[in-house]
């Protein structure tokens, strides 16, 4: 028995022995009724009741007709005042580094570089000399300095314990003057291939590497060991399974972190359903071969890569056609053809989807050329699967022609709406007002019948299904604030919206037949939220609440 079943209620939960009505009794596990369901389902849009055996929707409809599964011994829910969702899935996260976020040196909540330069003083006076100390979740874009740390800033915190600080986006690291010089880097270190050694006006290295440069530094941080990794997933399990989502796409892995995954679902289950990518390298290479994994019942599937075709605009690695209005270069791509080509080409006749990181608009075009010239040199009858479904994750700015391009290829968006509450801020220094034209153009791709698959991108955001719904349907952020230029016309209706995080994201991994709608014969998994997010006024959608999340008929986590 799934350990999550057994979680206590924090509503009303009526246990009948017997029927109350005269009519036959029908077998059911749990009964919700007198509440207003949404089912994302344009047959039958809204219902009043629901009812679930094995796993699965039984029935759908009136609170009347529900009475006959209200007997025996099934589960019944009056989830009256709450209202009810097909599950909400996170169409890119990374399950682990959400699980890290809850044990390390979490910056995330850092309101000035003061503060946060105070949080890695404090932190760095618990370590050990000559450990490190290691922290992620800063960004500049709200803080009154409006600046990156200095490397003179964190040397004045600790010259003997190296320091490695993460952006939030996860695409820079600022380091101090120790980490540097472990890593050997030196003003004469060349840049890697898709990253940059930042350096100040006399050709130093100023602490931040951008990209792939920072696995100079990544690579000497002593690893976790197995139970921390293990502890860690398990944490990013729970976190998630709290914060409402019911499955979630994880963004880019090692295989290690799949048999630590299959690991905890057959110890004790897991709360929430995971879709694997396995992050490019080796471990890519190897899936592409043996790959995809399925499991009978959908809680851990690997179908996919993940690729990375450049950075992000925050720190300036996001690759564009012209140059940053506010810095000399125009970002980088991070793939190289002559590697990627043969990727893709076997990923089609293998029947692997891929999924590739693509921010600034010429890595977006890149990736399209690429996708498309893989589709040209692949035949149909020579795939595995017809309709590859391959995904652009963030697709965050990409010319007209190129939007086109997506509805041409069948390409799916996978995109974060809190990238863009987030980016708002400091997005129009970086790109100028032009550009954000074809910045998170939602509704153009919506209009141009491109599926668009909602995440959050957890832990480089909050992760919070609350957030990405505002953002979506608002684009300002979560005080209200917007600029003109930020082209409140992309944002997406209220069923939209809710179409994004549940059965456009199913349809992004396959499983639109049997999840992500209410429907009889699908699996049942919902969120469960004490205001009703389609009708309240947008600066209300905050205060709602998760009020559970049930997951294959189980309630895995109630508030």
């Amino acid at each position: 028995m799934n350990i999550y079943k057994n979680l206590s209620l924090g509503i009303v939960v009526m246990l009948l022995s017997a029927c109350e009505t005269e009519q036959e009794c029908k077998e059911a596990d749990l009964v919700i009724f007198n509440s207003e369901i949404y089912t994302a389902n344009e047959r039958q849009v809204k219902v009043e009741a629901l009812a679930v055996l094995d796993g699965k929707f039984i029935f759908v409809g009136s609170n009347k007709d529900s009475l006959a599964y209200q007997c025996g011994t099934t589960e019944i829910l009056n989830l009256e005042n709450s209202f009810v969702y097909p599950g909400f899935i996170d169409a890119h996260a990374h399950l682990k580094g959400i699980g890290y976020r809850e044990i390390n040196l979490n910056l995330q909540g850092a309101e000035s570089l003061k503060g946060m330069l105070t949080q890695v003083k404090i932190h760095s006076n618990k370590v050990s000399e000559g450990s490190w100390v290691i922290g992620r979740g800063w960004i500049e874009k709200k803080w009154p300095e409006a600046r990156f740390p200095t490397i003179e800033e964190l040397d004045a915190i600790s010259k003997d314990k190296p320091i490695a600080l993460e952006r939030a986006d996860g695409h820079a690291i600022i380091v101090n003057s120790l980490a540097l010089k472990l890593a050997g880097i030196t003003k004469n270190t060349p840049d890697p291939i898709g990253g940059k050694i930042d350096k100040d006006s006399n050709g130093e290295p100023n602490g931040v590497l951008i990209d792939k440069a920072s696995l100079l530094v990544e690579s000497i941080i002593p690893k976790k060991t197995r139970l921390e990794e293990k502890d860690a997933l398990k944490k990013g399990l729970s976190r998630t399974a709290q914060m409402g989502w019911t499955q979630l796409h994880d963004a880019g892995s090692p295989l290690s972190d799949y048999e630590l995954l299959k690991e905890i679902k057959d110890e004790e289950g897991l709360p929430v359903r995971i879709q694997f990518y396995v992050s490019d390298g080796v471990d890519a290479l190897k899936f592409i071969d043996n790959g995809p994994y399925f499991d009978e019942d959908h809680m851990l599937t690997a179908r996919g890569v993940k690729l990375y075709a450049d950075g992000a605009i925050g720190s300036r690695g996001a690759a564009f056609f012209k140059k940053y209005d506010d810095y000399e270069t125009k970002g980088f791509l991070i793939f190289q053809k002559d590697k990627t080509m043969p990727k893709l080409i076997k990923a089609l006749v293998n029947g692997i989807q891929v999924q590739t990181h693509a921010i600034g608009d010429l890595a977006n075009s890149v990736t399209l050329d690429w996708y498309e010239e893989a589709f040209n040199t692949v035949s149909s009858a020579n795939r595995m699967i017809q309709e590859p479904r391959w995904r652009i994750e963030h697709a965050q700015n990409i010319l007209p022609n190129d939007q086109q391009r997506y509805a041409d290829l069948n390409v799916i968006a996978s995109m974060q709406p809190s990238h863009a509450i987030g980016d708002l801020h400091f997005a129009h220094k970086r790109l100028g007002e032009e550009r954000l034209n074809n910045a998170y153009t939602w509704r153009n791709l919506i209009d141009l019948d491109v599926l668009v698959a909602g995440g959050s991108d957890a832990p480089v955001e909050i992760g919070d299904l609350r957030v990405e719904f505002k953002a979506a349907v608002s684009r300002k952020d979560l005080d209200g604030y917007y600029q003109d230029y930020w082209n409140l016309e992309q944002s997406v209706t209220r069923e939209e919206g809710l179409y994004m995080f549940t059965k456009w994201a199913a349809y992004s991994v396959f499983e639109e037949d049997i999840k992500g709608t209410i429907e009889v014969g699908k699996l049942a998994d919902l969120t469960i939220l004490s205001k009703d997010i389609m009708t309240i006024p947008e600066d209300e959608i905050m205060s709602s609440q998760v009020e559970m999340t049930i997951v294959d008929g189980s309630i895995v986590y109630s508030r």
